[in-house]
C-alpha cells in the first residue's frame, strides 16, 4: 500500500510542476516554487542576475530564464508556456490589450565596428547606404580600404524590427552578408572580423568592452553611445524593457517582477549596463 501511495504522489507532483508553482516541499520543508522566463536575449543575462538574487532572498524558489528573442517571450507568455516574457521593444496596442505589460528598464540600440577599425562616428543616411549595399567600401567612410562585412538580425528580433523601423529601411532591401540571433552573437562576429559592422544593445556592448571583446560603438548623428546618453534621454534610438504576463500575474509571479523593479536593485542595472524604468 506504501509502495502504490508513493507512487500516486510522485506522479501527482510531475503533473503540477510545470509553470509556478509546484508546491512540493523539500526534505527541510521549504516550499518549492518555479518561474519560467523567455524571450529577448537582451534581457536575459539581467533578468537572470535579478533571478539569482531573488532566488536567495526566497529559499526554494528557482527563476529559469531562457532566450529565444521577443517574438517567443511575447508569444510564450500568450501561451501560457512561461510565467514571463521578456520583451524588448514597445508593444503594439494589440498585444497591450491581450497582455499585463511591465516596464523594468531601458536600453539604446547603436551601431558598433571592431575596435581596431578607425572610424569613430557615423550618420543615418550612411548606415542606410551600408545596409542597402550602396556602399560596399570602407574607404567610401574615410577609413580603411576593405570591403564591408554587413551582420543583420534574422526574423523575430526586436532589435532587427527596431533597425528597420529607425532607419526607414525595407527588410527586403538589406544586403546581408551575415544574419544572427541574440545580441551576444552579433558582438562576437564583429569582433572576430575587422571588416564588419553591426548593430546591438548599447548595454550588452559595454559590458562586452569591459570585459575585453574587441568592439566599440560608433558616434551616432553625433550623440556618443552610452548608457548615459540613454539615461539622460540625449540618445535618440533607444526602447524599452518589458515583462509580460497574460492576464493579471499570480502571487510568485508578481512578487518576482515588484522586486525586478524595486529600487534596491536598481545597483544590478547599472552592473548590466542598463538603465532602470524610474530612474
Amino acid at each position: 500500500m506504501m509502495l502504490r501511495e508513493t507512487l500516486y504522489l510522485a506522479i501527482a507532483l510531475s503533473l503540477c510542476c510545470g509553470l509556478q508553482s509546484c508546491t512540493e516541499r523539500s526534505k527541510a520543508g521549504v516550499k518549492q516554487q518555479k518561474l519560467i522566463i523567455t524571450g529577448a536575449s537582451t534581457i536575459a543575462p539581467l533578468v537572470s542576475e535579478l533571478g539569482k538574487r531573488f532566488e536567495k532572498q526566497h529559499p526554494g524558489t528557482r527563476i529559469d530564464v531562457h532566450t529565444g528573442g521577443s517574438a517567443r517571450g511575447l508569444a510564450d507568455a500568450s501561451q501560457g508556456l512561461s510565467d514571463i516574457g521578456m520583451v524588448s521593444e514597445a508593444l503594439t496596442e494589440e498585444d497591450q490589450k491581450k497582455m499585463q505589460v511591465f516596464l523594468i528598464g531601458r536600453d539604446g540600440i547603436s551601431i558598433i565596428v571592431h575596435a581596431d577599425n578607425p572610424l569613430d562616428k557615423i550618420v543615418s543616411k550612411q548606415v542606410v547606404a551600408i545596409y542597402t549595399g550602396k556602399i560596399k567600401n570602407w574607404k567610401d567612410l574615410g577609413s580603411k580600404d576593405a570591403p564591408i562585412t554587413i551582420v543583420h538580425k534574422a526574423e523575430g528580433r526586436s532589435t532587427q524590427t527596431l533597425f528597420l523601423h529607425y532607419f526607414g529601411i525595407d527588410n527586403k532591401a538589406v544586403k546581408a552578408d551575415v544574419v544572427v540571433g541574440d545580441d551576444q552573437q552579433g558582438i562576437k562576429t564583429v569582433a572576430g572580423n575587422p571588416n564588419a559592422i553591426g548593430y546591438v544593445s548599447i548595454g550588452s556592448t559595454e559590458q562586452s568592452i569591459q570585459q575585453g571583446v574587441k568592439v566599440k560603438l560608433l558616434t551616432l548623428d553625433g550623440v556618443k553611445a552610452t548608457s548615459a546618453a540613454v539615461a539622460d534621454n540625449s540618445f535618440p534610438w533607444k526602447r524599452s524593457l518589458n515583462l509580460v504576463t497574460k492576464g493579471q500575474p499570480t502571487e510568485l509571479t508578481k512578487q518576482f517582477i515588484d522586486f525586478t523593479q524595486a529600487q534596491e536593485n536598481y545597483d544590478i542595472f547599472r552592473k548590466e549596463n542598463f538603465v532602470p524604468a524610474k530612474s
